[in-house]
């Protein structure tokens, strides 16, 4: 293997945070029994902290950002995984504490590794990536808990985002009737487009105001905001709802009473797509190639070279960014 192309994120003497494209040598791989010829990879928002120094997101440096990856095996010295095998890996410490996506090769463990599922392509896959791994395992989790669409109206925040918009689209596509909260009214239509039933904005929301228990309108909600909207959320539940959080995008705080859980029989539900281990991590791609792919996957996805990669984060840091980035890693 040739030096390839890299781009890595370091920290000065300073302290300060930069990145920048490299070249890297095969011995610069990190330790690891599978690697990977990179396809395809993703932009999150966390790879945007990572990359601008904005978040305190890398826990080693120097860092190969990116935190998903799809692509085809090389060499691996694990038998479930043979040279040509198409793969996908996210999350763990990938892009984090040990070298991403954004390479033209990488080398992991075998236990961050899945197999490529039928129905799914390598640019499908990372379309996908960490947003729509986590969608999907938030909605595996609300119907493991119970959650039907004969239920009652699910209620997706922070729509426009990647997450909050694959949750829509599956949701959708499963017969669930989802009502779209964002603050972005310009983007009404396109979450309509997504399969929102209905679309609220949050400016006609008084947050402020919200008592211990309201009226049930919520049979479950996918919150990817947090705060006082999460707040909102858990006291407008139905009996026996349930709640998936999965973000902090306004606040890590969450001020509320013990009241929706005890008295209506609320489930709040933390989604950690980051360390989820098999074979949970397979179910939910093997449901990402069957009934839960986004009907509109390509209509929310954009594509950018890997040359263009630097400068895209700043648009999702200023939060001027919707549905999938996703990064062509090989020529």
């Amino acid at each position: 293997m040739s030096p390839f192309n890299a781009y890595q994120i370091e920290q000065d003497e300073s302290g300060k945070i930069f990145s920048h494209m490299t070249r890297l040598t095969p011995e610069q791989l990190d330790d690891g029994e599978v690697t990977i010829r990179i396809h395809y990879s993703s932009v999150n928002y966390k790879d945007a902290l990572a990359a601008t120094g904005k978040g305190k997101i890398i826990r080693r440096f120097p860092c190969v950002g990116g935190i998903d990856m799809a692509g085809e095996v090389t060499s691996s010295s694990d038998p479930r995984f043979q040279c040509g095998d198409k793969v996908i890996a996210t999350s763990f410490d990938i892009g984090v504490a040990h070298h991403g996506g954004y390479a033209e090769f990488a080398r992991v463990p075998a236990r961050w590794v899945v197999p490529l599922p039928s129905g799914l392509d390598l640019f499908e896959a990372m379309a996908l990536g960490t947003a729509g791994f986590t969608a999907a395992l938030g909605v595996v989790r609300m119907e493991d808990n119970g959650l039907a669409p004969e239920n009652g109206p699910v209620v997706v925040t922070g729509a426009t985002g990647g997450v909050g918009g694959l949750a829509i689209d599956m949701l959708a596509q499963l017969g669930y009737h989802v009502v779209a909260l964002t603050g972005k009214e310009s983007e009404a239509e396109y979450l309509r487009m997504l399969g929102a039933a209905e679309v609220t904005i949050t400016s006609t929301i008084d947050f402020g105001k919200v008592r211990p228990l309201e009226a049930g309108l919520w049979a479950g909600a996918v919150d990817n905001v947090g705060g006082p909207i999460l707040q909102w959320v858990l006291a407008h539940m139905k009996q026996a709802g349930t709640v998936a959080s999965i973000g902090n995008a306004a606040s890590h705080k969450l001020e509320t009473t013990v009241f929706p859980f005890i008295l209506r029989g609320v489930s709040l539900l933390g989604i950690d797509s980051g360390y989820m281990g098999f074979p949970t991590r397979q179910r939910v791609w093997d449901r990402l190639a069957s009934d839960l792919k986004p009907r509109h996957l390509a209509e929310v996805t954009r594509v950018i070279s890997f040359n263009d990669l630097p400068g895209c984060f700043d648009d999702f840091i200023e939060g001027r960014v919707k549905g999938r980035t996703v990064v062509k890693i090989a020529a």
